[in-house]
């Protein structure tokens, strides 16, 4: 036998399940799904009516049709109908999903990144500062070591 032992398939796994990314990818999926729930009461409760108003209360029920005559559904369906109110509801659950990621979540992690990007640079700054302030003095003092050095075999 070998000294090379390789992983198995049951360790591999394990390994690639504890990895933080498989984590936050599982948390992300779950939120997004709950998240998915909210969007879509909010489009069907509000949204819908809102838009209803000016016709039907369901925007499901909005279509145009291509052929005529445009009866019956399923298998028994006669001409060619385009379902445009379901396509708009979906249009408006991605838009309204977009917009509250991004003002709520995308957003404010943004500026919280920023903001401790700007704070690193200025430690840094300060680091540099300091850096440059102790190179003076170790050169001033190189200078006057030499000075003296110098002094120091004139006076001999």
């Amino acid at each position: 036998m070998s000294d090379n032992k390789q992983p198995g398939v049951w360790e591999g796994f394990k390994a690639f399940l504890m990895r933080g990314n498989v984590i936050d990818l599982a948390v992300a999926v779950v939120i997004g799904a709950a998240f998915t729930n909210i969007v879509n009461a909010v489009v069907k409760g509000i949204i819908n009516p809102m838009v209803g108003a000016v016709g039907t209360k369901n925007l499901d029920n909005y279509s145009s049709c291509l052929e005529s005559p445009c009866t019956g559904s399923g298998a028994n369906a006669e001409g060619i109908e385009i379902m445009w109110g379901s396509v708009l509801g979906a249009t408006l659950s991605f838009v309204i999903t977009a917009t509250v990621v991004y003002f709520l979540m995308v957003l404010p992690m943004a500026k919280f990144l920023a903001r401790q990007a700007a704070r690193q640079k200025a430690k840094e700054g300060t680091r540099e500062v300091l850096e440059v302030s102790e190179l003076e003095v170790l050169k001033q003092i190189r200078d006057e070591l030499v000075a003296q050095r110098g002094q120091g075999r004139r006076e001999y």
